[in-house]
């Protein structure tokens, strides 16, 4: 299913997948283990973010609906330890709530849907593969400074 090179890519590296739902957790995480990643998981926000702070993870996946604290709340206590972090948020409510890379401080933004598994395979192939992770605001600033503008 998935080439050699994939999984040679995923060596090593630890993701932390963040879902108060245990399907979503043992779905992702086993499309994940199966590319070679080392995959820790927390049911909240509030447990993933004291993980996170004990030993920090190069990516993290989380969904936005968690009980206590949303996803774009981790995202902004993952950003203050460890702003290189990637981050991948996948809600159900993309649309409706309006959520982008910019408005949640993520790397890449996902909707649940049938595509969920490939997107996120990407998504994550993609961000371990840049040097350094995008900052919230970032894109906002490099277009204002192309387009001739201070910002």
């Amino acid at each position: 299913m998935h080439s050699v090179s994939e999984r040679t890519n995923a060596a090593a590296v630890r993701l932390l997948l963040v879902d108060d739902h245990p399907a979503g957790l043992a779905a992702r995480g086993s499309v994940l283990t199966e590319l070679g990643f080392a995959i820790t998981t927390a049911g909240s926000a509030e447990v993933a973010l004291k993980k996170f702070q004990a030993e920090p993870f190069p990516l993290v996946v989380t969904d936005y609906k968690l009980p206590g604290m949303t996803g774009v709340d981790l995202i902004a206590g993952i950003r203050a330890v460890a702003p290189e972090t990637r981050i991948v948020l996948i809600s159900g409510f993309v649309d409706a709530l309006g959520l982008t890379e910019q408005s949640t401080g993520a790397d890449a933004v996902l909707a649940k849907s049938a595509n969920e598994v490939t997107q996120l395979i990407r998504a994550v192939q993609r961000l371990l593969r840049r040097s350094v992770a995008k900052k919230p605001g970032s894109v906002k600033k490099a277009t204002a400074k192309k387009a001739g503008t201070a910002g």
